[in-house]
């Protein structure tokens, strides 16, 4: 399938949205990947992961890049050879990348009840406003992990804790953005977050406010 979903979030940041339904040789077919990379496609035992990584540089070419325009630093963070900001995400059947003129991080999680269970370990303040009895109360939990994790990839820093040293402001899952904090090494650090769902899956995306 082609793109599934575009979104410009301001004039200097584009969301595109790949599902994932193409077979690894479709995928393959129209990519050229450095060798490096196709060293590391070989290397990866799950079908579905290497259909994730191919798609992730269709979505590349979308937005005009190729696979050599993209580099990791030393924290694993993607950058652009042109000096764009640039953030990854894929989930079992969708992939994301997020390009943008300023600092940014994107996550896609599928919405499942096991995340409950580990809740506890990358939130506290939130479980102030949260009530399990909402019948949302799993969709607003996967919510607070897609920006906790944009905000992970965003910042990049060795140490950081989603449990210690980031925080999302309450939200209501209708008005689909909300503000969250990093506060980390006596500094905050303030962002403007946006969520949408989409098939049983979550997206969030962080850019700072």
């Amino acid at each position: 399938m082609p793109l599934y979903k575009t979104l410009n979030p301001n004039s200097q940041t584009t969301v595109k949205i790949w599902k994932i339904t193409e077979s690894f040789d479709e995928l393959k077919k129209d990519i050229y990947l450095r060798p490096e990379c196709e060293a590391r496609v070989s290397r990866m035992k799950s079908e579905l992961h290497k259909r994730g990584f191919l798609s992730v540089r269709h979505l590349l070419a979308e937005f005009g890049y190729t696979d050599a325009d993209l580099f990791y630093d030393d924290n694993g963070k993607p950058h652009l050879k042109d000096g764009k900001h640039i953030s990854i995400t894929h989930s079992f059947t969708f992939s994301g990348v997020v390009v943008s003129d300023t600092n940014v991080g994107i996550d896609i999680e599928k919405q499942r009840e096991k995340i409950g269970v580990i809740a506890h370990k990358f939130m506290e303040y939130e479980f102030e406003y949260l009530d399990k009895k909402d019948a949302y109360y799993i969709n607003k939990l996967t919510v607070i992990w897609c920006i906790k994790e944009s905000l992970y990839k965003l910042f990049a820093t060795p140490g950081l804790s989603f449990l210690q040293h980031t925080l999302v402001i309450p939200f209501m899952m209708k008005d689909e953005e909300t503000i969250a904090w990093i506060d980390y090494n006596n500094k905050k650090h303030r962002y403007q977050t946006t969520f949408f769902e989409f098939e049983g899956f979550t997206c969030a995306f962080a850019l700072p406010a």
